[in-house]
């Protein structure tokens, strides 16, 4: 099932996210709380999941960002794409893509972005077949 986060989602999206770049499992503090919260709360993010047997499986984000130009129309930013690495190579994370871009096309963004960290062929190449391309834009990073 591809749906939305729900606020009893918390555990197993974090157990799911100690995949992504080696994320320990954060103690579950007043500021995590504010964090988790604020996402819960904001109508603009969005955090999207597969489940599957009552476990998270799958996920990315994605973020509506208001925008003054192209007609005042906003855009979409994709991040922390995940799967499970005993669940890949199924379609999950293409299916919470997919359901990015419905809610993209709802909030009539004119256009969505993904960075990514990795390198590998695989990996660019998957994200190619999903529809974003590598060839429009150049991404700069600035670590803070």
């Amino acid at each position: 099932m591809i749906r939305e986060i729900t606020d009893s989602d918390f555990d197993g999206l974090m157990t799911l996210y100690m995949q992504l770049h080696d994320n320990p499992f954060p103690e579950r503090d007043d500021r995590v709380n504010a964090v988790w919260q604020s996402i819960l709360n904001d109508p603009a993010h969005h955090i999207i999941v597969a489940e599957e047997d009552g476990r998270l499986v799958s996920s990315c984000v994605c973020v509506i960002i208001p925008n003054l130009t192209r007609g005042q129309r906003p855009y979409a930013f994709i991040e922390n794409v995940i799967t499970d690495e005993g669940s890949r190579r199924r379609g999950l994370a293409k299916a919470c893509l997919d359901y990015a871009c419905e809610i993209a096309k709802r909030e009539n963004c004119y256009k969505m972005m993904l960075l990514t960290g990795a390198k590998t062929q695989g990996t660019l190449d998957f994200y190619e077949k999903c529809g974003y391309n590598r060839n429009d834009k150049t991404a700069f990073i600035r670590w803070l």
